[in-house]
């Protein structure tokens, strides 16, 4: 699926394996495609994200500029097979489960990034919020 493709590009991206994208990773990546930014080149380009550049970040601006990416509605349709009770949110640890355990499974520090922003309320984790991160960014507060 569209997500896990996300983070496979990032864990490729992240050379050092912090859980961030930063200079010295763009270096490197760029260093192993036979290219040679400078870290103003690499710093203007990180200059997108408002913050650093971990993978909910990552998923907001790549989701953005990719126009092969799933719509919204075909990304909560994924969701909705899972959602017996059609309620919009699935138990936040069914959620953890299927991540961990199913196709390209995430690490413990991946789902630890994702978590981080992830819409969970009361052990619920909300979908429809969710697609909504990864599609549009972050809900300003009004």
């Amino acid at each position: 699926n569209q997500i896990q493709e996300f983070k496979e590009a990032f864990t490729m991206m992240d050379a050092n394996r912090d859980g961030f994208i930063d200079v010295a990773d763009l270096v490197e990546i760029h260093n192993s495609l036979g290219k040679s930014p400078s870290d103003d080149e690499c710093k203007k380009m990180l200059s997108e994200c408002p913050g650093q550049l971990n993978f909910t970040a990552f998923l907001t601006l790549f989701g953005e500029k990719l126009h092969g990416t799933d719509p919204e509605s075909t990304m909560r349709s994924a969701f909705e097979m899972f959602d017996k009770e059609g309620n919009g949110s699935l138990a936040e640890e069914y959620v953890r489960d299927l991540l961990k355990n199913v196709g390209d499974q995430f690490t413990d520090a991946e789902m630890k990034q994702v978590w981080k922003e992830a819409p969970i309320s009361g052990g619920k984790f909300d979908y429809n919020k969710f697609v909504t991160l990864v599609k549009r960014g972050p809900e300003e507060d009004a």
